[in-house]
């Protein structure tokens, strides 16, 4: 358990590398309620929208936190803490729906070149 901790930590401070602290922060304010989870909204105002995709693909690697090249349905549901440590869980549903927009060869998971097409939309 503390292993993961240090890496959400770690995590966190690498996004920070590549993403605006007060963009995170505006955008994880944007979306504190459940069932408020917009990717495409959310990609925006970090500001990883407009990143070259060596920084999406920075990001993407953050986000894999079990390092298997993907971004499996657990992952996602944390997908904010990735962002910052005080960040929400997803709820079911916007997992769910997280997933599906990403997915699109029907595997269950995110690959990188799904999460840049996703951050593209």
């Amino acid at each position: 358990m503390e292993q993961k901790w240090k890496g959400r930590c770690t995590a966190e401070m690498a996004m920070k590398d590549i993403l605006k602290a007060d963009d995170i922060q505006k955008a994880l304010d944007a979306f504190k309620a459940a069932d408020s989870f917009d990717h495409k909204r959310f990609f925006a105002m970090v500001g990883l929208k407009t990143k070259p995709d060596d920084d999406v693909k920075k990001v993407f690697l953050l986000l894999d936190v079990d390092n298997s090249g993907f971004i499996e349905e657990e992952e996602l549901k944390f997908v904010l803490k990735g962002f910052a440590t005080d960040g929400r869980d997803l709820t079911d549903k916007e997992t769910k729906t997280f997933l599906e927009a990403a997915d699109k060869d029907g595997d269950g998971k995110i690959g990188m070149e799904e999460f840049i097409a996703l951050v593209r939309e």
